[in-house]
């Protein structure tokens, strides 16, 4: 129960993400709401980890760490608060969910686990759900809209991340890796520091709140919660409960900023929902183990999707 109650703590602090970066984007520009998080988001995460006293990653996993920073932590930010000033919070959420269907994907190529039929089926429905949701929110017909191929390009970031942080979760702390991960993140958004530094004093404090709710709330807390949650029960299980992300995100999307989803996208979130489902149990059959927040964990394809999206 203990398990459960902070796998749902997580998924909300996830989802409400969504909410933030909407409500921030409208006074925030993407580049510069992205450095203000990831440098409050890593000053937290380094004194968690300065606390517990985690140990450094071997030399030989700085490179995937970068990689990681750059396009899980930097890009994805920046692609995902850039789509949000034009789509609401459900709609992106419905879109970034795509994020476990790709790392099978992915997967499949570079970790050679293979392409199941499942996984294929998984893909072409999710594919028709991403379809009919960027057509439901673009302004040029049957035409994806820009923001809706930011969503996916987001989603690929994430899944391309994942796949290069799998192997350093065998021998690394997840704290630590997160933590120098979101680091190189800040750093590569360093140039728009004069951005930040310009629209700071010109935004409201609603806006410059929920830039700090995204740092030490969603990427900080929620990372913690979600270790907590991991380490007393199966990573299958725990990446069950990701699936509440999206409907959640549509929720506090509506209850706090009086937005929803077009009906045509909803339709096409759920395909997108179903296809990933079907995806995941071409894998319901590899067991996980996982040990504590700092400890070592082995993921294989039942867990790939409870990797944190960070």
């Amino acid at each position: 129960m203990r398990a459960l109650g902070a796998a749902l703590v997580t998924v909300t602090l996830w989802a409400s993400a969504f909410v933030a970066i909407r409500s921030a984007s409208r006074q925030l520009s993407p580049e510069a709401l992205a450095l203000g998080r990831l440098t409050l988001a890593s000053i937290a995460l380094g004194l968690v980890v300065a606390v517990r006293r985690e140990p450094l990653p071997a030399s030989r996993d700085v490179p995937a760490i970068a990689f990681c920073g750059v396009f899980w932590f930097a890009l994805y930010n920046i692609a995902l608060n850039e789509a949000e000033r034009h789509v609401d919070a459900g709609t992106a959420a419905m879109l970034v969910n795509l994020g476990p269907l790709l790392i099978a994907l992915l997967a499949g190529v570079v970790l050679g686990e293979g392409f199941p039929r499942p996984l294929l089926a998984g893909c072409a429905t999710a594919f028709a759900g991403t379809i009919l949701i960027g057509a439901a929110t673009s302004k040029q017909g049957v035409a994806p809209s820009w923001s809706a191929l930011l969503c996916v390009a987001a989603a690929l970031f994430y899944a391309m991340s994942v796949v290069a942080q799998k192997p350093l979760l065998t021998r690394s702390s997840p704290l630590t890796i997160t933590w120098l991960a979101c680091t190189v993140g800040a750093l590569v958004c360093l140039p728009w520091a004069g951005t930040l530094a310009r629209e700071l004093p010109d935004t409201r404090a609603s806006a410059i709140g929920a830039m700090a709710y995204l740092a030490l709330v969603p990427l900080t807390l929620g990372f913690l919660t979600w270790g907590y949650a991991l380490a007393r029960t199966t990573a299958g299980r725990m990446g069950v409960t990701l699936y509440l992300v999206t409907p959640i995100a549509i929720l506090l999307g509506w209850l706090l900023l009086g937005e929803a989803p077009p009906a045509a996208a909803v339709a096409g979130g759920g395909l997108c929902l179903i296809g990933v489902y079907i995806s995941a149990r071409s894998s319901s059959s590899v067991s996980a183990s996982s040990g504590g927040l700092s400890g070592r964990y082995r993921f294989t394809r039942a867990n790939r999707s409870a990797t944190p999206p960070g």
